[in-house]
């Protein structure tokens, strides 16, 4: 039997935009109402108006992941209105790409403490609510990049392989509250990330809906099973 999500409460960071947006769009789909977090108060007054349900199964908060205080309030400011807090996603995250030579501290600083300390101050503000509620699910957005290096994304590949060994120590630490943590790394994602092109390779790139999709099967997955860490993949990238 699949889970029930309509009337729960999902936080989702970065969610004005790109996958942040199609995972919004997949939950409020079910009847979640989401609550979608960003720094730019124009594109997340955009999103709210773009995504598909009720009007008042949409709110938006302008919030910077890197300020915890910004991120506490926000999270009480969810429950206060909503009742509570079920579902969060992580994916708010930014990428600098210079050789690290040529990297200064603060762009190194911003990746790190967005991608890394920005998961651990939106978890650290939701735990005791998830466990009020008697469980939840974190969703953590990673990337290939955690495990596959490359040139030019020291600070990107280093924060992306922080945040899996962080969910994996959080899972360890959380699922006897009956929260699951799951951590999805996707590949080439058609979205315009890091000042790119959305509509460069969207015909073989995954969408942002794809994952949406993919964090709704993920809650609505029996309770006794949890994937914990999933790597998605273009189905038919180029040939080189």
């Amino acid at each position: 039997m699949k889970k029930e999500l309509r009337g729960q409460v999902a936080f989702v960071t970065g969610g004005s935009k790109g996958i942040g947006f199609g995972i919004a769009q997949a939950l409020i789909a079910r009847g979640v109402h989401v609550v979608i977090t960003g720094r730019g108060a124009a594109d997340l007054e955009s999103a709210k108006q773009r995504l598909q349900g009720a009007p008042d199964q949409v709110d938006a908060v302008v919030v910077d992941v890197r300020d915890y205080a910004a991120v506490a309030a926000a999270i009480a400011q969810t429950v206060g209105r909503l009742g509570g807090l079920d579902i969060v996603v992580n994916n708010a995250g930014i990428g600098t790409f210079v050789t690290l030579a040529d990297m200064t501290p603060e762009q190194w600083a911003g990746v790190i403490d967005t991608n890394v300390t920005g998961v651990f101050n939106v978890c650290h503000a939701a735990l005791p609510e998830l466990k009020k509620r008697g469980g939840g699910y974190i969703v953590n957005i990673s990337s290939l990049a955690g495990k596959n290096a490359f040139v030019g994304a020291g600070a990107y590949c280093a924060s992306k392989a922080a945040l899996n060994q962080f969910a994996e120590v959080l899972n360890q630490e959380v699922r006897h509250d009956n929260i699951k943590v799951t951590t999805i790394a996707p590949g080439s994602v058609a979205t315009a990330f890091a000042g790119g092109d959305a509509a460069k390779g969207s015909e073989w790139k995954i969408a942002s809906a794809d994952i949406g999709d993919m964090v709704v099967d993920l809650l609505e997955l029996d309770t006794r099973s949890l994937p914990s860490y999933i790597e998605l993949r273009p189905s038919k990238p180029p040939k080189k």
